[in-house]
Order: structure tokens, then sequence, then C-alpha cells
């Protein structure tokens, strides 16, 4: 079985399919990693020199052409599920399961954030909450039409795998 994670950035999609793919045996692709060693060159770099419609063609066209083990856990970027029927193909071959957070939580986990976000550089506080408030409800009605729909508070291995049942 292939399970595609999704949801805004800072909701935890790598944290999850990684401990998800482990705890069921599975393998493990990051879809970011993949398509930054494809390019040779970060995502941020990639978006600064190609822009955001290179990028998010270049991101759908690695995800329905990389090849996926029978058992694997994918971990997709943010906007991916929001561009090209990505989310329909995803539904089509796997599972899905939307890791959904409130902006505020989500801007609590992205201020304290080890990796720097490109697209958040120099928001913080309210201004981070409302950007993430937009965006999201931008986002939400692809979100929403995964298969399976998990509140990101409090999350575990076990509830991540009751939730796709």
């Amino acid at each position: 079985m292939k399970i595609f994670l999704i949801g805004f950035m800072g909701c935890g999609k790598t944290t999850w399919s990684k401990k998800l793919a482990a705890h069921l045996g599975y393998d493990f692709i990051d879809l970011d990693h993949v398509l930054q060693d494809k390019v040779g060159m970060t995502i941020a770099e990639y978006f600064a020199a190609h822009g955001e419609e290179a990028f998010r063609k270049l991101e759908s066209s690695i995800l329905k052409d990389t090849e996926y083990p029978e058992n694997t856990v994918i971990s997709t970027g943010g906007g991916l599920p929001c561009f090209f029927n990505n989310l329909q193909w995803m539904n089509a071959n796997g599972k899905t399961l939307y890791i959904k957070l409130s902006p505020k939580t989500l801007a609590e986990r992205l201020e304290n954030a080890k990796t720097e976000r490109p697209v958040l550089r120099g928001k913080h506080g309210d201004e981070l909450v409302a950007f993430i408030t937009e965006k999201l409800a931008e986002r939400e009605g692809f979100y929403m039409q995964a298969a399976h729909i998990i509140n990101g508070i409090d999350l575990s291995v076990e509830k991540i795998e009751k939730a796709l049942e």
C-alpha cells in the first residue's frame, strides 16, 4: 500500500511519514528530497531561479513519475495537492491522509522550526498567523479531499494507523 501524507508546512508530514514507515516496516520517500536530488539545488533555490509555475510543474511530474515500492509512506510538499490534479492522482494510486492543524498551531511550530522556510522569511507573530490563515484557506478545499483526515494534535502512529482503516 502507498500512503501519501499531505498538509500545510509544519504539520509534521515528514516526521510522521518516517515514524509510520518504520512502524509498518514500509519504505519512506520524501518527495521534496527526490526533487532536490533531481535538480541539484534546494527547493528555495529552484523556486528563486525558475519561479513557482516551473516548480509546481516539476513537483507534479516527480510525484507522478517516481517509482514507489509497493509498501511506501510518502511525505509530500505542502502545496503539492493543490495543483495539476495531484490529489486526485494520489487518491487513485494510494491512500491519502491530511494532517490537519489550526493556523495558530502551525504558526507556533513554524516560529520554532530549525529549518528556514523562505516563504515565511520576516513573518512573525500575528503576521505569520495571518499569512498561514490566508494560505490555508486557499488550500483547505484540496486537503479536505484526502481519503482520510486526522487532527495533528497529540498524534501517534497508532492514531494514524487507525485513521487509515
